[in-house]
């Protein structure tokens, strides 16, 4: 009975109240992390240019984290999801198992590589000689907590993917608040200093993957992950869970590649630069953060929509995901724009940090209301198995564009070309995506089969 409401759920609730249903519970947890981050960043800031400066060299290598855990959540979440449009609950809890067994496996990993290779990728994500002490002390948390973090984003896409989207709100809330609270704590009482930042970090992703893991184990969940199971995982399932999530994989690693390459840029211009540019990617991925939250609710829609072969609904589904989530981002944009130099001072009251961060805010403010559309085609092509497409589309602003972008403008235009690479290449990125999203539905059936 409880499947069968579960499907009743996804097949027939009116598309808007749906899609509201999933989102909400996204668009708290995104919100609430990244006011965990914004905060962290604020703190942190505290300490002074090259500590700010730290937390976001180090934010790019978060992301190889976050590559691999979207990967193995995106992969297994699209495939369950179709499988449970289709009534197929064992295949689905086999890619789940297989999904967070593969993910808790490479965020260990990566945890080992980094330890044995510290001090070298401290000065390959971009630190400076004032940043590097600042940098080695907050990674070293980091490192520590990369396989919880790495299988929290894989059980929270897995829960989203199922329709379970508020399951996986109270997991990284959880974290993200006792996060918020050990900052200070840690920091300051405790005179930690950035150790703290990092401590407080490691233990709340700790909790956070208590927590999700526990709702699978006490059968809160449409699927199941067992020891029994992970040892029916074959190597074709792991590679079709890959292969699904790679456009994850190549979206946040290009994201973490360029991430390294802005910093190294802006690091010529020395740590007011470094500082300025990382709190104005939080800032617009805080803003970003409530569409993007729209799109994830979107997902298991469409991916269970299109496994159940109800294709008028996943049209209808896509219309209401743009039209939201770009109404929704024009809000929130014109607020980044008119407010533009006193948030930046929020964060580092710097006056060079401020100047520099003012500019591109605005200009990132403008370019990210082009986003939406494009988000949503992206999370419509993989939640729906168009593994080609979507790893196109994952690739052009963050790579294709981005970064010939970081490379050539600074030459030409200095710090200036920096503020605007990515705004640019935001732009570049909408043509392509229209045509190939207007290529999807020319080619999907009319009506329900």
């Amino acid at each position: 009975m409880k499947t069968v409401s579960q499907y009743e759920k996804m097949s027939d609730t009116p598309i808007p109240q749906l899609i509201l249903t999933l989102s909400v519970p996204a668009i708290i947890s995104m919100l609430v992390t990244n006011i965990y981050n914004l905060v962290d960043t604020a703190f942190v800031g505290r300490l002074g240019t090259s500590a700010s400066g730290a937390v976001g060299i180090i934010f790019g290598f978060m992301a190889i984290i976050q590559a691999f855990g979207f990967m193995f959540g995106q992969g297994a979440g699209s495939i369950l999801s179709r499988a449970l449009g289709n009534r197929d609950k064992e295949n689905a809890s086999l890619h789940a198992t297989a999904g967070f067994f593969s993910s808790l496996f490479f965020g260990l990993m990566i945890s080992v590589f980094g330890f044995l290779f510290l001090d070298d990728i401290v000065i390959w994500l971009g630190s400076t000689e004032t940043i590097a002490p600042y940098a080695k002390t907050y990674i070293s948390y980091i490192l520590i907590s990369a396989p919880f973090m790495c299988s929290c984003l894989t059980m929270n896409n897995i829960l989203r993917y199922e329709g379970k989207a508020f399951l996986g709100m109270i997991g990284l809330m959880s974290g993200a608040i006792i996060n918020m609270i050990g900052d200070p704590i840690f920091m300051f009482s405790l005179k930690m200093g950035i150790a703290g930042a990092g401590l407080s970090t490691a233990l709340s992703q700790l909790i956070s993957f208590s927590i999700l893991l526990s709702m699978f184990i006490r059968g809160k969940t449409e699927t199941k992950i067992s020891f029994k199971k992970a040892k029916l995982v074959t190597m074709s399932v792991l590679f079709n869970i890959m292969a699904t999530g790679f456009p994850s994989l190549l979206r946040q690693a290009l994201n973490s590649i360029t991430t390294v390459l802005l910093n190294n840029r802006c690091a010529k211009y020395g740590d007011a630069a470094v500082a300025a540019m990382s709190i104005v990617s939080r800032i617009v991925f805080f803003a970003f953060s409530v569409a993007l939250g729209v799109g994830q609710g979107f997902q298991p829609v469409s991916a269970f929509s299109y496994g159940a072969k109800k294709y008028d609904r996943l049209r209808k589904a896509f219309q209401f995901a743009c039209l939201m989530s770009e109404g929704i981002i024009l809000i929130s944009c014109s607020a980044l724009f008119i407010f533009s130099d006193g948030l930046i001072g929020l964060f580092r009251d710097d006056p060079e940090v401020i100047a520099v961060g003012t500019r591109a805010l605005r200009l990132q403010a403008l370019a990210t209301l082009t986003l939406p559309p494009c988000m949503v085609v992206e999370m419509l092509f993989q939640s729906t198995g168009k593994r080609l497409g979507a790893s196109i589309l994952s690739s052009l602003r963050n790579g294709l564009f981005f970064i010939p972008a970081l490379m050539i403008l600074p030459r030409i235009r200095g710090l200036a070309g920096i503020q605007e690479a990515q705004p640019i290449s935001l732009l570049f990125s909408v043509p392509i995506t229209l045509i190939l999203a207007t290529a999807f539905f020319r080619r999907l059936p009319k009506g329900d089969i």
